[in-house]
């Protein structure tokens, strides 16, 4: 065995001033990454929406934004991005960088067009992480005033009549492949009836198609035909989510009626990041998230939009219940023959 030389000697201290040199180099990159996930948001927050302006979603993003800017000490902007079924909003925040600085806020339509379209630039289950639940809401199954030709008395009637003559009876929702069609496909294949599926563009244009008698029924989340309901122009006749809406409080759920406990489709909103964002991050937006759906201000105003505020345990919690919704429309795409786009 060699001896150890002077010349050695000097070598390996060199080598062990160089391993010092870098790790002395190397920490404060790792402070500044660690200091940086945990001063988040360290400039504004942008909350991307897949549909335009006065809608539903949009309402709700402008309600939290401002509270939630207070919350964080950054401001939070909303940027409404519609089109193509939410995906062009949906395919930005799978391309933004993965630091918490853009969030989107996804609602049915985000499970509904994993469900529906053949190819998207996104991977709506790997490149996307949902982490907060927000607030839900049922959807509500409206006939015509009594007084219509061929009026619908209740469910039970809608069922025994459709049972007796699938297809003759209408209805009507804001489009092909949309949430609300997909809703009734269920609830047909929930009762065992067939009706006759009438899109129109729009809810307000379903609505006058009811009043017109054209169509016997339509399908809309609670909070968009309230008032068609409180004044008369439309009747409810059962409700999709799995109990009874406070603000309908004595109009039937479809799981009552059908006598199957397991029906339950709520419209949902869910805050969601890129995936890869770092998980302290994404604790940080959740409890934010959390905190501010539940400000009395907050609760209450969601609630006068028909919502109910909601939060769904943990973060991996919402992320299964995402992904469990991709998982029942894409099933239902294909039993009700829907042609996937």
């Amino acid at each position: 065995m060699r001896s150890t030389t002077l010349e050695d000697q000097e070598m390996n201290n060199a080598i062990e001033r160089r391993t010092l040199l870098g790790a002395a180099a190397l920490a404060p990159l790792a402070g500044r990454s660690a200091a940086a996930q945990a001063a988040w948001p360290e400039r504004p927050v942008r909350f991307i929406l897949g549909f335009g302006a006065g809608g539903t979603t949009d309402i709700v993003a402008r309600l939290l934004a401002p509270a939630m800017a207070a919350e964080i000490g950054q401001p939070v902007v909303v940027e409404n991005r519609p089109g193509a079924g939410g995906t062009l909003a949906a395919e930005q925040l799978a391309r933004a960088p993965k630091d918490g600085h853009a969030l989107m806020l996804i609602n049915n339509g985000y499970a509904v067009s994993a469900a529906l379209y053949r190819r998207l630039p996104y991977d709506p289950v790997a490149d996307v992480d949902p982490v907060s639940m927000v607030a839900s809401v049922g959807l509500v199954l409206l006939a015509g005033p009594a007084s219509a030709p061929n009026a619908i008395a209740d469910f039970n009637d809608l069922v025994r009549r459709a049972r007796a003559e699938p297809e003759k009876l209408n209805v009507a929702t804001v489009g092909v492949g949309s949430t609300q069609h997909l809703v009734a496909e269920a609830t047909q294949a929930a009762g065992n009836f067939k009706l006759t599926h009438v899109p129109y563009r729009g809810t307000p244009a379903a609505l006058v198609g009811l009043r017109n008698a054209e169509v016997q029924v339509v399908v809309e989340p609670i909070s968009s035909v309230l008032g068609q309901i409180r004044d008369g122009a439309a009747r409810p006749l059962a409700v999709t989510s799995r109990e009874r809406s406070t603000l309908l409080p004595d109009v039937p759920t479809v799981a009552e009626l059908l006598n199957q406990p397991d029906f339950d489709i709520p419209t949902w909103y869910a805050l969601a990041a890129p995936a890869g964002t770092p998980d302290g991050v994404l604790a940080r937006i959740d409890a934010a998230t959390r905190k501010v759906i539940a400000m009395p201000e907050i609760s209450a105003r969601l609630v006068e939009l028909g919502l109910a505020p909601r939060a769904l345990g943990s973060r991996a919690a919402v992320k299964a219940m995402v992904h469990a919704e991709i998982a029942r429309w894409s099933r239902l795409v294909e039993s009700a023959g829907i042609q996937r786009q």
